[in-house]
């Protein structure tokens, strides 16, 4: 457990009694500095949108730009190279000596709500490089352009584009990568656009390469139900909470800020909307998830709601914005899966579900469940905070990846 300061932790020992004490998440007291941080950052982003000084979330992301960019390189020996990929940057990594033999390879897309992050920097630097070491792979992190500057389709089609790019048989040669070898990876939103290319790559027939395995690490995989047992479970808990999940979808779908209330109350998928009469199954949490999960939460659908919200917002029945409303026909094509879900994750559900699917549909997957699993605990496995959670959580899917790609 970390050492706080005493004035920090007397100030915030209620906060932490409502929102953490009451969970079983080890070192809660580094998880509370962590997200009273962010809070604050959050705020600070806030305000200034308000007084039109700066987008919010341009502010959010200077300070984690910031911050990461204090991370200390780590894997040194591993090679960096910053290339376009049909026009989408990316960073290639790769161990020394490439050109000896032909080496697996991971393409990898970090989260952050379509709208944040620094994939070349700090923690995901630090991730990629490790995985490059520990699997002698290839790995490929695509720095897509985020929100508020693009929004859906932007970036989900630069990530087929930089997935078609690196597919290519002659580009695979180029670095000696084994094309029956490849898989994709992705964090929280990154882990969305994973599932949303492997889908899109898996039908489309003009791509002779495939990849053999996905890895999805707390996905968000879907925005038509924000009361799933988890969101109902794990609203309060730090560090994803679920207003802050519906304002990324609709800042990510480029809609109506104000629409964050009516969507967390499920206004847009209230029984009276036809629009969802084909897609109410795909999400039927008490279908699809365990009984230990489901607990003693019910569904959460108004009678009545907000019909102009699908039909101003008609990205929310788009399944390359939400994979886990795919067709059985196109999930049958998708690769093996690693799914990574937390028990004390707002999207632990979408991860479930999406895991239940792909096994109707015929699709081996390893479902690897953290107890004590918070959001972001895998980025949170670095300097300087070390989580446990996150440590074990990152050993764990590449060993997986060790042993099946």
């Amino acid at each position: 457990m970390v050492n706080v300061n005493p004035t920090i932790r007397t100030c915030l020992v209620f906060y932490s009694t409502q929102t953490l004490l009451t969970w079983e998440i080890p070192e809660q007291w580094k998880l509370m500095v962590l997200d009273a941080t962010f809070r604050g950052v959050v705020s600070m982003g806030d305000v200034a949108h308000s007084l039109g000084l700066s987008h919010s979330v341009h502010v959010i992301n200077s300070a984690i730009v910031n911050f990461e960019s204090l991370v200390p390189i780590t894997n040194q020996e591993i090679q960096a190279e910053d290339i376009l990929f049909d026009g989408v940057h990316v960073r290639v990594y790769h161990p020394p000596g490439r050109e000896q033999k032909l080496r697996r390879a991971v393409m990898f897309i970090h989260g952050g709500g379509w709208a944040l992050g620094a994939p070349k920097l700090g923690s995901y630097d630090s991730l990629c490089r490790q995985m490059a070491a520990d699997l002698d792979a290839v790995v490929v992190t695509v720095d897509y352009r985020m929100a508020p500057d693009v929004h859906f389709p932007v970036q989900y089609e630069e990530c087929v584009q930089a997935a078609k790019h690196f597919l290519n048989p002659e580009v695979l040669a180029k670095y000696s990568v084994d094309p029956e070898r490849v898989a994709v990876c992705g964090d929280s939103a990154g882990g969305n656009l994973a599932a949303a290319v492997a889908q899109r790559i898996g039908i489309d027939n003009r791509t002779s390469v495939k990849f053999k395995l996905q890895v999805l690490i707390y996905p968000v995989l879907q925005a038509l139900d924000f009361n799933t047992a988890s969101y109902q479970q794990n609203h309060n808990v730090p560090i994803l909470y679920r207003r802050l999940m519906a304002r990324f979808w609709l800042e990510y779908l480029d809609a109506d800020p104000d629409l964050v209330h009516s969507i967390m109350m499920n206004k847009h998928t209230a029984q009276d909307q036809s629009l969802l009469s084909l897609n109410r199954s795909k999400l039927n949490w008490t279908n699809l998830l365990p009984k230990r999960v489901i607990k003693h939460y019910k569904p959460v659908f108004p009678l009545t709601g907000s019909p102009s919200i699908l039909k101003d917002v008609p990205a929310l029945l788009d399944s390359r914005a939400a994979p886990l409303l795919a067709s059985d026909e196109v999930l049958r094509t998708a690769p093996r899966a690693y799914i990574m879900t937390g028990e004390h994750d707002v999207l632990r559900d979408d991860g479930m579900m999406y895991a239940r699917r792909l096994e109707l549909a015929g699709v081996s997957v390893t479902n690897d469940h953290y107890e004590d699993g918070f959001h972001g605990c895998v980025s949170f496995a670095f300097w300087p905070l070390h989580f446990s959670v996150g440590i074990r959580a990152v050993h764990n899917y590449i060993a997986w990846l060790d042993e099946h790609l």
